[in-house]
């Protein structure tokens, strides 16, 4: 059958050649939109997660800084000034975590010290675990926050 010429102007017709081409496109774009919501689930919970983390070091980090007692208050002149120990500050971090990290899985206490003797500087480490464990996403990714918090006395 010799192929039908188009009058211009006239409306195309759909070729016998073409039929299905339209569902292959739809598969493809929906796995397309099923990956791009898989990777965007996966970076949300670790965002979060680490924000979880952040949190708890923070908190952890001004119990450190108030891990001090007024006999360790000297007074220099007109000032006030304490000067704080690490043994103490990794006491109060550890004694912290022990009642807040009951949230998290995981949660490792890298160091608790006092490098200046006025703030308390906190470094934690956890594991996250990705939602949904696909071939694009990895199992798990190690994270590690650092904060520090300062004591001010007045």
């Amino acid at each position: 059958m010799p192929p039908r010429r188009r009058v211009v102007g006239e409306a195309p017709e759909l070729l016998d050649d073409e039929v299905g081409s339209t569902l292959l496109l739809t598969i493809f774009f929906s796995f397309l939109a099923l990956v791009i919501m898989l990777v965007v689930v996966g970076a949300s919970s670790l965002y979060l997660e680490r924000k979880r983390l952040f949190t708890l070091a923070d908190g952890a980090a001004l119990a450190g800084a108030e891990a001090w007692s007024l006999d360790e208050v000297s007074i220099d002149g007109d000032a006030l000034s304490l000067e704080l120990d690490d043994a103490a500050v990794h006491a109060a971090v550890a004694a912290y975590l022990g009642d807040a990290a009951g949230r998290l899985d995981g949660v490792e206490l890298v160091g608790a010290a006092s490098r200046d003797g006025r703030s308390a500087t906190v470094t934690l480490r956890a594991v996250w675990h990705a939602p949904l464990h696909t071939e694009l996403l990895p199992l798990s990714v190690p994270i590690e926050v650092t904060t520090t918090a300062r004591s001010v006395f007045h």
